[in-house]
């Protein structure tokens, strides 16, 4: 599993309409690229309070470009609010090479098991019995054969959109989840800038708002 970061914002914007409800912008102490201590505490306050307070977070955004096994996608995919997502094509994935074990996810130990190498080869098998065959019935036989026989480890990658609403949501309900990739993504969500709008592990001691 791959998790790259395309691009992150939001936050300078998420402050400043953070404080409109009591109308106190005077004592935000952010700048733009800094996060102030004021701040910090409120969103935090806010945060602990619940999803109907906090709805600042819906406003920072991150894109990022996620390769996983396709067991790992169908989890993910219960998460509809606050996340759109853009798949890469299976069918012209599949059919622009042979495949090769790193097409895979491996096994905890990092491995490969010999039935996904079996399975590997009995695809491109059919890939070259597709590519070959000039009869359009016989090809989409041989199309629907490859997805049937598709591991549930073969990786597809998806550019996502999230909140960081979004982010902390998943981050609490994944937690000790026995997918090693949950793991590898709150891992992932821990690295973010502002992480402890999604952990609400400050990185500094703060007191009571003034």
């Amino acid at each position: 599993m791959k998790i790259k970061a395309l691009e992150i914002g939001g936050f300078h914007s998420a402050l400043h309409g953070m404080r409109n409800p009591m109308d106190s912008w005077e004592k935000s102490d952010s700048r733009l690229g800094t996060v102030g201590r004021k701040d910090m505490q409120l969103s935090h306050k806010l945060a602990v309070a619940g999803t109907e307070h906090c709805k600042h977070l819906r406003m920072v955004q991150v894109w990022c470009d996620i390769t996983a096994p396709r067991y790992w996608w169908t989890e993910f995919d219960t998460y509809r609010v606050g996340v759109e997502k853009v798949s890469c094509s299976t069918m012209h994935t599949l059919m622009k090479r042979p495949l090769t074990l790193q097409d895979f996810e491996p096994n905890e130990d990092d491995c490969w098991s010999s039935r996904t190498a079996e399975i590997m080869c009995m695809i491109n098998e059919l890939m070259e019995e597709y590519n070959a065959e000039e009869d359009a019935g016989r090809k989409k036989y041989i199309w629907n054969e490859i997805i049937r026989i598709l591991p549930q480890s073969f990786l597809q990658t998806r550019t996502v959109m999230m909140s960081y609403a979004a982010l902390r949501n998943i981050y609490r309900q994944r937690e000790g989840h026995k997918l090693r990739e949950w793991s590898q993504f709150r891992e992932w969500a821990e690295c973010l800038p502002e992480s402890w709008m999604i952990t609400d592990v400050l990185p500094v001691k703060v007191g009571d708002e003034d």
